[in-house]
Parts: structure tokens; C-alpha cells; sequence
């Protein structure tokens, strides 16, 4: 995707079977121009009812008072959005009220998944909303406007990492997800405009396959023979407050809302009933979390990299960042050498460092994989990004593509998690587990359906059918469960693996006039 004003090379999202991406591209370039979509739309979508009934009335009255605030909300959106948009420099002072609104309060409690873990109160959403929902956001607001909110601590909890090591996890109250939700909604207004094209993660209308395709796509059509791939070290564990809040006061000059952001800062995290203070990072599963992140990544790395590309690069240079992680593809080995010294010091300077485990520079692309073939040159490398393992490879007729696979030892650690989680539903009924493992496999065949990766996603699920297997027998009685009986419950609930992605260039039309569309 591009960004407006000077951007990428155009990138026309093309239509799937799920999404009509050229529509969304539409709409989204009528929103660079500042048309209001909503208001052109509104006699198509709301048609008068030829019949009127007291019941019926009253009901309209309801729609059209909730279709009346969503659109002032993003009218209101709108007019942030456009105000940034025309000038990169403003400074919002006046931004705290859109926040405590009480439809963006009802919007950002609706949008909280229902089964979502309590903080350190308690407090789930079913117990909020059913004690008494509109009361407590009205509390809610009132502690807002008078700005006597209190941000609570985190709670911390830990979740297994492929590698063996486990990642920190902070569960904010209920009340702080509300507020950092709807304070999302109204600077995403405004950074959205800011940030650049080739940056993909947690932001709104933007997916991980969609930077794996415009990877890929970058790759294939850009002159790619070395790729940098690069990991941060810790990134939400090390991220300097200081400097954070700095970065955020470049565009926000609202006090209320500066004040805020520091007290989910400085909240700290409850471990085992003790309160640590949090002197630098953010907690990974808050609201406001990946927002901060891609704040602090833009002014630290986006800007910087694309300013040295500009000025430095002897060759095309791409880029696609996902969160803290990148891939950097260069024309040449002496730009990807000096780009990571530079990178090196570039974020020691805001106490970041690169993972020297997870960071380095191989030969990748359609020139590595010609000298291989011709006896001039070793295997290209391989490099892992988003969960598949990028290889080089050719089609039948002898075009260079990027061949993605699941990468082997997170596929690994996702069985052994899966084998345990048998074990201890071991004498649950059949058609519960069976439940279970149908939404395992069609989770993971939504995400690594990509093409030629079917055989990945076989060995997946034929792992799954003989752990089940075993499950069953070990059970049973007589110490075995014959294929008679077992295959047609593994026909009943595993389902077989499924393409659900077309390949980047179906997805991404990309339009060549000048630069890349990862740029």
C-alpha cells in the first residue's frame, strides 16, 4: 500500500474472494481527497419505509439516532484526519474531548472481545456490561472530562514463545482498555497520514499478509540480490518513555491526552501480588501498546531509512517493517553492509539494539539463485518473516519466485502445545475435542494458506490425526482404535488444509511508475 502526498509507487490492491480490495482502495483515495462517504451514500443506504407502524417508528428513531452519532464520530475523525493531512507540522491541541465522547466510550466497549482476560480487579466485560453498562461509561465519562481517571497496573502473565522462552504479557483492567481503545481511534486520525507505506503492523486496514505480499512482490520486480533481516532485541521491553513522549509531542499538544499516555506508562505491572514500576517499555497486549510502538519506530527507524535510501543507496533499496520486525532488500552487498552499521548506531542512540541471533545479510533473490544454477555461487539463504520461511525457487516455466513455507520449528511448537492439550482433554467427549481440533487446523489453514504451501499444512494436519489417534487408543480399552472407527471421526472433524490466499501478484496489482511498492 502507499501513503499520500509524496508516497510509494502505486500499489492497486486487485480483487479476492473475501474482500473486494479494489473498493477499499477507492474508498481510501476518496478519503485523501476529503470526501465524505457516508453523507454521498446516505439516501442509497437508508431508503424510505413505504410502511409506518408505532413500533416501527420508534425502532427508526433508535437506527437513526445511532447512524446519526457514528457518522458525527467520523465526521469528527474526518476532520482531524484532514487537518493532519494538510499540514504534516500541526500541532492538535484539542483532541481529550473526541476521546470521552460517550458513543466512542460505547464503540470501544462493543469492540473488546467478549471472553478477553480481567486485570488485576477482576472485572470481565460480561460482569461490566451487565451490572449496569450505560451508568458505568457515564461514571467513566465524568471521570474523563474532569481528568480524575486513575490508569490501574497492569497484570502480568507470561505465554510460551516458539524458541522455548516465554513472553511477557500485561492484561490492563477493563475500563483502561475502553479508554485506550477510544484514544486510539482518535490518533490513528492523525498518524495515519504520517506514517510510511512500507510499514504494516497493527495498523488499521493493514495485515500481515499483506506486507508478506508486498514483500514478495518487491522482491520479484525490484533488482533484490541481499537481504537484511533484522529483529530488535526486547523492542517493547526497552522502548524509552522519554523519548517516546517526545516523539508523540510533535504532533499532540494536548495536555489531557499527553497526561494520559504517561500514566499507562508509568503504571507499572502487579507480579505475583508485588508492584514493579515500569521505567521504560510498554506492556505487550494493551490497547494503546502498538500504537506508541509504531510512533516510536516511525521517528527512530521508518524516517531514517528512508532518508538514507535516498542518499546513501548506490542501488534500489526496499523495505516492509512489521512491528519490530524488518526485512531490507538491496541491489547491492556494500548498501546492505553499510546500512546495518548505520542501523546499529542509528538505534543505540534511543537504547534500542538488533538481536545479533535474529539479524543478518544473506544472499537472496533472482540473481543468488541464477549463480547457484550456474556452478557460480553457493545456495542463497534463506530468511524467515511473519511465520514462513522465505526460499528461493523457480515456477515451471523458469520464473524466479519467492517460495513461502511454514517455518518448521514454530509448527513444531505449535504440535507439542497441541499434543499436551490432548493429554489433558484426554476423557472429554469426542465431539468436544473434535470441535477443538476443527478450529485449530482451520486457524492455521487461514493464516499459512498461501500457494505451495499445502504440503506444510499436510504434515500439520497428519501429525494432528495420529496424536488424536494415540489419544484415542490410550483410552480405550482394548488398547488400539481400529482405522474403521477412528478414520471417519478424522473425516468428520479435521479438515483438509486449504489455499485461502491468492499469490501477491492476484492481490497486489502493482502499477510500475518509478518506485517501488514497498517503498
Amino acid at each position: 500500500m502507499h501513503e499520500p502526498g509524496k508516497s510509494d509507487r502505486s500499489v492497486v490492491p486487485a480483487k479476492s474472494a473475501k474482500i473486494d480490495y479494489w473498493e477499499f482502495h477507492q474508498q481510501w483515495v476518496e478519503r485523501m481527497e476529503g470526501r465524505d462517504l457516508a453523507k454521498e451514500n446516505a439516501e442509497e443506504q437508508n431508503p424510505p419505509q413505504a410502511v409506518s407502524t408505532p413500533q416501527t417508528e420508534r425502532t427508526q428513531r433508535r437506527t437513526g439516532k445511532g447512524q446519526a452519532r457514528s457518522e458525527g464520530m467520523s465526521q469528527a475523525l474526518e476532520r482531524i484526519r484532514q487537518a493532519a493531512c494538510r499540514d504534516k507540522r500541526q500541532k492538535f491541541t484539542s483532541l481529550w474531548h473526541h476521546v470521552y465522547d460517550m458513543d466512542r466510550l460505547h464503540e470501544a466497549c462493543q469492540s473488546i472481545r467478549r471472553q478477553a482476560s480481567a486485570g488485576i480487579d477482576g472485572v470481565t466485560w460480561k460482569q461490566y456490561a451487565r451490572q449496569d453498562l450505560e451508568g458505568n461509561l457515564q461514571d467513566l465519562q465524568q471521570r474523563l472530562a474532569l481528568c480524575s481517571y486513575r490508569a490501574a497496573p497492569v497484570r502480568r502473565t507470561y505465554i510460551p514463545k516458539p524458541d522455548g522462552k516465554e513472553r511477557p504479557i500485561g492484561v490492563p483492567v477493563l475500563e483502561d482498555k475502553i479508554v485506550q481503545r477510544a484514544t486510539v481511534a482518535v490518533l490513528n486520525a492523525i498518524y495515519e497520514n504520517d506514517f510510511k507505506g512500507f510499514s504494516y503492523g497493527f495498523r488499521p486496514g493493514r495485515s500481515a499478509h499483506m506486507a508478506l505480499d508486498a514483500l514478495a512482490v518487491g522482491i520479484r520486480s525490484r533488482k533484490v540480490n541481499w537481504v537484511l533481516d533484522a529483529d530488535i532485541r526486547s523492542f517493547f521491553d526497552t522502548l524509552d518513555h522519554e523519548w517516546l513522549m517526545k516523539f508523540v509531542e510533535h504532533r499532540i499538544g494536548d495536555r489531557r491526552v499527553l497526561r494520559h499516555l504517561r500514566k499507562w506508562l508509568n503504571a507499572g505491572v502487579l507480579e505475583a501480588g508485588q508492584w514493579h514500576e515500569q521505567i521504560e517499555g510498554v506492556p505487550q497486549g494493551g490497547s494503546i501498546s502498538p500504537l506508541l510502538a509504531n510512533i516510536y519506530l516511525h521517528y527512530v527507524f521508518d524516517l531514517w531509512a528512508d532518508q538514507w535510501r535516498q542518499k546513501h543507496a548506490a542501488g534500489e533499496v526496499i523495505l516492509v517493517r512489521y512491528a519490530d520486525d524488518f526485512v531490507v532488500g538491496f541491489e547491492k552487498e556494500s548498501d546492505a553492509r553499510k546500512f546495518l552499521e548505520d542501523l546499529k548506531a542509528r538505534l543505540g542512540r534511543f537504547n534500542l539494539e538488533l538481536a545479533a541471533d535474529k539479524t543478518r545479510i544473506i544472499h537472496f533473490g533472482a540473481q543468488a539463485l541464477k549463480q547457484k544454477n550456474d556452478g557460480g555461487g553457493g545456495k542463497p539463504g534463506t530468511f524467515n518473516f511473519l511465520g514462513f520461511t522465505h526460499i528461493c525457487d523457480k515456477t515451471r516455466n523458469g520464473a524466479f519466485i519467492v517460495l513461502r513455507r511454514t517455518i518448521a520449528k514454530r509448527m513444531r511448537a505449535k504440535l507439542r502445545l497441541i499434543k499436551d492439550e490432548l493429554k489433558r482433554r484426554k476423557h472429554h467427549p469426542i465431539p468436544e475435542v473434535g470441535r477443538w481440533l476443527r478450529s485449530v487446523l482451520q486457524g492455521h489453514y487461514r493464516y499459512f494458506g498461501v500457494p505451495r504451501n499445502s504440503g506444510a499444512m499436510n504434515r500439520f494436519r497428519n501429525v494432528i490425526f495420529w496424536l488424536w489417534r494415540r489419544n484415542l487408543s490410550a483410552r480405550s480399552q482394548r488398547g488400539h482404535l481400529a482405522c474403521a472407527k477412528y478414520n471417519p471421526l478424522a473425516e468428520r472433524w479435521l479438515p483438509l488444509p486449504q489455499i485461502c490466499h491468492p499469490y501477491p501478484e492476484q492481490r497486489l496489482a502493482v502499477i510500475i511508475r518509478g518506485k517501488s511498492p514497498v517503498r
